[in-house]
């Protein structure tokens, strides 16, 4: 039996296994935001910050909450080395206490996916609830076990797209059904061997 918090086990993963940003954002942020107009944004799991630096460079208020102090720590450094600090903030939350008051015109939740304890549908039920009107939430998901991995296609770590659209159906009724698909992007291996991946996306936007 292990003591080992949530909190515990993301603080080691951004010390031990994600040292560094890539300083690139994801390609699905870029694609679906190029035509919104930049407002407040709010991103769960923002690691080590890429997409809420990005989002802030392109004149957003971006906020990222993450459970891991290491990963904001090195965040918000980042956005002081770049000049970005009034426009990108990171704060470390547990998710799982509920999120603080307030409306975004975007709310992201990239991969908000864990081997570990997570009320991950509770959270992303939440999130809908602080769009603000005219806002758009986007959900991307690993929607399937990588091709080098020996792991079982397991709901509870890789949601069907059904799946995503019935967590959210109740608190998004009468929201429009922007996307929800399943799409493929490239990836890399363990050693470095271009590999295709697929991804749930869902992006709902809520009435004005």
């Amino acid at each position: 039996m292990t003591s080992e918090t949530p909190k515990d086990h993301w603080d080691q993963v951004y010390r031990d296994k994600r040292k560094t940003s890539s300083g690139t954002p994801s390609a699905i942020l870029v694609r679906v935001t190029a035509d919104l107009p930049a407002g407040r944004s709010l991103d769960l799991g923002s690691s080590n910050g890429d997409d809420v630096i990005w989002l802030a460079g392109q004149g957003w208020d971006a906020l990222g909450y993450d459970i891991s102090s290491v990963a904001c720590d090195r965040a918000t450094a980042r956005a002081a080395d770049l000049g970005l600090s009034e426009r990108a903030r990171f704060a470390a939350r547990d998710l799982s206490a509920g999120l603080p008051d307030g409306s975004y015109d975007l709310v992201t939740a990239l991969f908000f996916q864990s081997k570990v304890d997570l009320p991950r549908r509770q959270i992303l039920r939440q999130a809908a609830n602080v769009v603000a009107p005219g806002g758009v939430l986007l959900v991307v998901s690993h929607a399937a076990p990588p091709p080098w991995s020996n792991m079982p296609a397991d709901p509870d770590h890789f949601p069907t797209l059904e799946q995503e659209l019935a967590d959210l159906a109740d608190v998004t009724r009468g929201w429009q059904e922007v996307e929800a698909q399943i799409v493929s992007r490239i990836g890399k291996s363990p050693e470095g061997e271009a590999v295709d991946l697929l991804d749930n996306v869902v992006l709902l936007r809520r009435p004005a």
